[in-house]
């Protein structure tokens, strides 16, 4: 085992952990499975919910959740819900709707009118403006069950209608585990000024929180989960948070994961855009002859794709700029997807979408985090994560059961060539990627998407 191997195993056996009993943590493995878990814990809590996503959306599915929210503090008075968000994700719709009347934020209002104020929904201001970083901490807690998935709650995460966004779904009961990330969002986020109730009669403008803001950005950097770590050579699980690219633990955890990988390094990412050290990271894996294989959506499958029938928007070419990123990535490693040391998969369902993201090594360590490894989840977006340390491979069969999953709908690229290029793309699409690299605009998009 050479040297740096050796020291990133170290680095992540030695980080302070939490023991889990194996029997104590499940996978669900379809959106309808994890809708209908979300239901039963919001039906069920006695003492606490926290949820942490992107977004609560106001649409079908996400107008039953608050109800349920608000049937659950009606049935347990003593319930205490907080449900904690994008500031700026929650001032707008869905990208492409139209602008101007209500927003996310106007319906929180309303149905607090109507409601009480039971529930509490807190925007988090990441950065001054939405593109430069947004709050994408997740993991739904239900008194002493961390659920942790990346998917936000609107119709489609939820499976409301026809089409669904397939995600990750891990149910972790540990009241410790639990303490630790709701102590997280109360004492770093809801205590913060900067972060405000957004179903309160009056939100401010994020020009009234500036000075509020810089103390919950200094915070943000500096602060994480804490607990009181146990010894085990079982299962244990460390919850992580990272944002920017000093002091990030997530960030620094990852790394160690990709360098400790002696056999076998599974990625799933659902935006094809890694940042430029685990690229490099990568091809040294590669050089070892470690066996890595990575799950990706096809561009059909990106939720910015935009069927060619439909009227053509900007934002349609992103999932053209993603595969573009994935054939060059299968060219330069043309030759050990011959020799079968590196296997790409493309996910493709019908019209349904791809948001799964995670790491597997070596059949011990699993990563579970809505970081999307790209350059935004490396440098701009606040994150969280669970590592989990599986020694003695106890969750070995469930991870095993929840990868044949994902798998199911995908195709092995087995050439470069597999992968469409610009040629074939519609024309709209290549006259917008060829103006963009004609001012080389798309190396800064790359940084930011």
């Amino acid at each position: 085992m050479s040297k740096k191997i050796n020291q990133s195993l170290s680095f992540l056996t030695k980080l302070k952990k939490l023991p889990v009993s194996a029997s104590d943590i499940k996978c669900l493995l379809t959106t309808e499975a994890f809708k209908a878990e979300l239901f039963s814990q919001i039906n069920n809590a006695t003492r606490r919910i926290y949820i942490a996503a992107l977004y609560l959306e106001a649409d079908q599915a996400g107008e039953e959740v608050l109800a349920a929210l608000y049937q659950a503090k009606q049935n347990h008075p003593d319930l205490d819900i907080t449900v904690c968000i994008d500031f700026h994700r929650a001032q707008r719709g869905l990208i492409g709707a139209a602008k101007g009347g209500d927003t996310n934020t106007t319906w929180y209002q309303k149905m607090a009118e109507i409601n009480g104020q039971g529930v509490k929904i807190v925007g988090l201001p990441v950065k001054r403006k939405e593109l430069f970083g947004v709050q994408h901490l997740k993991g739904f807690i239900f008194d002493d069950l961390v659920f942790y998935s990346g998917a936000s709650i609107n119709n489609i995460y939820l499976h409301q209608e026809a089409r669904y966004r397939f995600d990750r779904y891990w149910l972790i009961k540990d009241k410790a585990l639990a303490d630790s990330m709701v102590d997280y969002l109360k004492q770093v986020i809801v205590n913060s000024e900067a972060v405000v109730q957004l179903n309160a009669p009056y939100v401010p403008r994020f020009n009234e929180l500036k000075k509020e803001h810089k103390n919950l950005s200094r915070n943000l950097k500096l602060s994480g989960y804490h607990f009181d770590p146990e010894k085990t050579d079982c299962v244990a699980i460390r919850p992580l948070t990272g944002i920017g690219t000093k002091k990030n633990l997530l960030n620094k955890v990852i790394r160690a994961i990709f360098h400790s990988t002696e056999q076998e390094l599974i990625l799933f990412t659902p935006y094809f855009n890694l940042p430029t050290a685990l690229s490099r990271d990568i091809s040294t894996l590669l050089k070892r002859k470690v066996k890595i294989t990575i799950v990706v959506g096809d561009k059909t499958a990106n939720d910015f794709y935009i069927p060619e029938d439909k009227p053509f928007k900007t934002i349609a070419a992103l999932p053209y700029l993603y595969e573009l990123n994935l054939r060059n990535f299968a060219k330069k490693h043309h030759t050990s997807i011959l020799q079968g040391n590196l296997k790409l998969h493309l996910w493709k369902h019908d019209s349904n979408s791809f948001h799964l993201k995670g790491i597997y090594s070596d059949q011990r360590f699993s990563l579970l985090t809505g970081h999307n490894l790209n350059p935004r989840a490396w440098r701009l977006d606040l994150e969280n994560g669970l590592l989990i340390d599986d020694p003695k491979k106890q969750l070995s069969d469930k991870i095993h059961t929840e990868l044949e999953n994902i798998l199911t709908h995908t195709r092995l690229i087995e050439s470069y060539q597999d992968i469409d290029d610009i040629a074939t793309y519609p024309d709209k699409v290549k006259q917008l990627i060829s103006r963009l690299k004609r001012v080389k605009a798309d190396r800064i998009i790359k940084r930011i998407i």
